[in-house]
């Protein structure tokens, strides 16, 4: 179980360091199910968005980035990390036993909606 990042895909000007290793673990994740699947190890990615986390402090404390941000995910809000770890959870348990090579993005519908400005 590797945890990516959105910015595996989406560009975060000034930050190309965080997505650049961000996508190494992504293609990792993808060679090790290759590779670790014919011993019956699955191998997946999950990919938070905008989680509220200390990582994030600075951009809870700012109302107006913040309400900026939230108008670009769909589901209005950020995401905690429970809803990173139910995830997690599922994807570790004998109910995922044959899902193995992919991604799971947990963003609230961030990626599907997100543009430039």
């Amino acid at each position: 179980m590797n945890i990516g990042s959105v910015h595996e895909d989406m560009a975060f000007p000034g930050f190309a360091a965080y997505c650049c290793s961000k996508s190494i673990v992504r293609v990792l994740m993808r060679n090790l199910s290759v590779k670790l699947g014919p011993l019956g190890i699955t191998v997946n990615n999950v990919a938070p968005g905008a989680i509220a986390t200390p990582i994030n402090q600075s951009l809870l404390e700012d109302k107006p980035k913040l309400d900026a941000l939230l108008k670009k995910i769909p589901l209005g809000r950020l995401g905690f990390p429970q809803d990173v770890a139910g995830l997690v959870a599922f994807l570790v348990s004998n109910k995922a036993a044959y899902i193995t090579g992919a991604t799971f993005v947990v963003d609230g519908g961030l990626m599907r909606s997100y543009h430039e400005q």
